[in-house]
């Protein structure tokens, strides 16, 4: 079952990858943080107002994660998003050129161990 859950995961995530972002900054592959920030247009702030309205997030949703990164060549500010009526999260990307949400998905609590168990095995091959 495990492996399934993991399988279904990384095909959806494929899937995503393979039909792109429409974004509006695709910075270089290797930009530092600090230069990820100087080249956004919106604020975080900003960026997590979109991505609570773009799920009718209620007042209860509580942003987990976020941050700025570089996702299939596009910056973009993603969030980690607990509301308390669903289980797992809703990960919401957002154009940090232009403060639209750019993705939403929704990860079960399955799928969010298998990716926090890769992103580890991956920050330990570094």
């Amino acid at each position: 079952m495990k492996l399934l859950v993991t399988s279904a995961f990384v095909l959806t995530s494929v899937a995503a990858w393979a039909a792109g972002l429409p974004c509006s900054i695709h910075p270089t592959k290797h930009a530092s943080p600090s230069e990820l920030l100087g080249l956004a247009k919106v604020t975080r702030a900003e960026a997590q107002r979109a991505a609570l309205a773009s799920i009718d997030a209620p007042p209860a949703a509580v942003v987990k994660e976020g941050e700025i990164e570089i996702e299939q060549g596009c910056l973009v500010y993603s969030f980690d998003i607990r509301v308390p009526s669903r289980s797992g999260i809703d990960e919401v990307m957002v154009d940090a050129g232009t403060g639209k949400a750019l993705s939403h998905t929704h990860e079960t609590p399955r799928q969010e161990a298998a990716e926090r168990a890769a992103d580890r095995a991956t920050s330990k091959r570094r």
